[in-house]
């Protein structure tokens, strides 16, 4: 089965366009918030990697929309939300979109003084690289994309804050799991019932940001390597198989979203029109500069080329 044709009998791509989400990813931000209630008393947010913008449509809808609707609404009471990505992003309302590399720590600067010298109560991060298939190579991408997406979070998350981020689960997730915990009391690993059971993906749900006493955000690269290392600073090696026996780590794994609802993995029938025919539906927001656009202008370029050297032929 194609990619197109899969697509279109998976439930959640089919419900993102008709409830306007520009991307499935909306439902596990929608779920993750169902199970841990993290929008509660949510006034300033972060959305890391928010290309195409779906969780930043979540984050629109759920905190600045009801308050902005809200009879006694202000407008500097209204929550903030920065929206952080290198590539453009439509605009959503509500949002105000940085421009930015969240390895910089000039980015967090941008951040804050959007914040008014303020920090953020939430940051999320459903940011990933582009998958190559080899699982263990994916993993610890992904991970490096997870701690840069720390070096952001040590910066501009208040104490007590919390921190969402997409993960790749593989043998060394229980590394990634003691530098969360360096950082954050309560750290679960949560399967939204939108994130196909196929997909190594899960998401780290960190609570309570409390950073180890004297810590600065500066020194972050260094403390993060010394957690793998068993004997201490002269040993580096960042691997966590020397995390077992008493030193083996349980890490809290919870799915969330409704158990009875729909199946990511599983085919739903595309329902019909009156007329027996199925309408497919155009994206909510088409992307402004994708990586693959110089590719297609290429591609459609040599077709052109091709199709003028066949009518050459035949006009001979």
């Amino acid at each position: 089965m194609g990619k197109a044709s899969r697509d279109k009998r998976d439930i959640y791509y089919r419900k993102a366009k008709e409830e306007g989400w520009r991307a499935r990813s909306a439902f596990k931000l929608l779920q993750i918030d169902e199970e841990f209630n993290i929008f509660e008393g949510v006034k300033r947010v972060v959305d890391l990697c928010a290309a195409p913008g779906s969780w930043s449509q979540v984050l629109s809808r759920k905190l600045y929309l009801p308050a902005k609707l809200s009879p006694d609404a202000r407008e500097g009471d209204l929550p903030l939300i920065v929206a952080i990505d290198l590539q453009p992003m439509a605009p959503i309302e509500g949002v105000i979109q940085v421009q930015g590399d969240i390895t910089n720590a000039r980015t967090a600067e941008v951040v804050i003084r959007h914040f008014d010298g303020c920090k953020a109560d939430l940051v999320v991060c459903d940011g990933a690289p582009d998958v190559t298939g080899l699982h263990d190579m994916d993993e610890f991408v992904q991970s490096q994309l997870i701690l840069a997406g720390l070096t952001i979070v040590t910066h501009v998350l208040k104490e007590g804050g919390k921190f969402i981020a997409k993960i790749f689960r593989g043998k060394d997730t229980s590394l990634l799991y003691c530098q969360l915990k360096l950082f954050f009391p309560i750290v679960t690993f949560a399967k939204p019932k939108s994130s196909r059971n196929s997909s190594i993906e899960a998401f780290a749900v960190c609570e309570n940001y409390s950073p180890p006493e004297g810590f600065n955000p500066k020194d972050l690269h260094h403390l993060l390597e010394k957690i793998g290392s068993p004997s201490g600073v002269d040993d580096l090696d960042c691997s966590s198989g020397w995390l077992e026996g008493p030193n083996k780590v349980y890490i809290p794994f919870l799915a969330c979203g409704d158990l009875s609802g729909y199946d990511s993995d599983r085919s739903y029938p595309l329902p019909k029109a009156p007329d027996g025919t199925y309408r497919s539906l155009d994206p909510v927001q088409p992307p402004i500069a994708p990586p693959y656009k110089r590719a297609l202008e290429l591609k459609k370029a040599s077709c052109h080329g091709v199709q003028e050297l066949e009518k050459l032929s035949l006009d001979s």
